[in-house]
């Protein structure tokens, strides 16, 4: 009687507890965007952002490019808190058609960014801030940035102080960032720099950063960085395959393993590690509340 009153009672406190303050499954929410089409991956992350909180807005655009022709796309977007200024965190929720007509699962690449970005989002919510932050969750990135751009052709930038993009968040230790968006963006890549010299994190900075929604926001001006995690030999090798030239010191015709698993049939759940998700939620929102304080001063 005594463990089933216990149980009563802690379903019941589970119950009043505000969602965002609840232990998250995030293997389980990553595994969720596992579905036949994007349309189908868009419910999911509005399901996620309602589940934790949040009342999520669907702004459509028309997008879709030569291969597929004109097609319908989505964001979703969630604003936390007021000012005059706003800093914007971004990750693409879409994934890749394969040869052969099916949807890559497209978990790491970018499910768990995904809800990475989300889990940053709780925690900013309870932060006293003075940008308002917004959450943009973009569709159409595998097929040329086309939701970031539409995004920023219907809101402009005028008002946004610095973007933080997350893009391949899903294994490994080791987090890698982009130096490559210009001179506008270097006071974001210090404050990258600073987080992970006070978090003793494992960091890779790449002068070359392979694209992701971030250059569509530094083509239009606006002070970014892409984020992402991996493990620390992939990071490295991955970083002499972009940065080290001829004599990188790589086999012949290596490809980085990250390269070989995204836009594949092995983009799957086996290669996610909760733990990765869980520090990058954390380390996004740190870095938001660390730009947002710098910026105000």
């Amino acid at each position: 009687m005594l463990f089933r009153s216990l149980a009563a009672a802690a379903a019941l406190l589970a119950i009043a507890m505000p969602a965002a303050a609840q232990e998250v499954d995030l293997r389980a929410q990553v595994a969720a965007f596992v579905q036949p089409s994007n349309e189908a991956r868009t419910q999911v992350v509005v399901d996620q952002l309602r589940a934790a909180g949040f009342e999520p807005m669907v702004e459509t655009f028309v997008g879709g490019n030569r291969q597929t022709g004109e097609m319908e796309g989505r964001n979703v977007v969630v604003t936390i808190g007021d000012g005059p200024r706003e800093i914007l965190l971004t990750a693409h929720y879409d994934a890749v058609k394969l040869r052969d007509g099916t949807m890559s699962h497209g978990v790491v690449d970018n499910a768990a960014s995904v809800v990475g970005v989300i889990e940053a989002a709780k925690i900013l919510r309870g932060k006293d801030l003075n940008h308002r932050v917004r959450v943009i969750l973009l569709d159409q990135e595998e097929l040329g940035l086309i939701g970031a751009r539409k995004w920023i052709e219907a809101h402009g930038l005028a008002n946004v102080a610095a973007v933080v993009n997350s893009d391949v968040a899903g294994y490994g230790d080791t987090m890698m960032y982009g130096q490559n968006n210009g001179d506008q963006s270097a006071f974001v890549t210090r404050a990258v720099q600073e987080l992970c010299a006070e978090r003793a994190m494992q960091c890779v900075g790449y002068p070359v950063y392979p694209p992701s929604d971030d250059r569509a926001f530094s083509a239009a001006g606006a002070p970014v960085v892409s984020l992402g995690f991996q493990d620390e030999v992939g990071a490295h090798q991955m970083w002499l395959a972009f940065n080290g030239g001829e004599a990188n010191g790589l086999a012949e015709g290596f490809v980085p393993q990250v390269f070989q698993l995204i836009h594949s049939a092995d983009d799957t759940m086996e290669r996610i590690d909760p733990a990765t998700v869980k520090t990058a939620g954390e380390v996004y929102a740190a870095l938001v509340e660390r730009l947002d304080g710098q910026l105000s001063r």
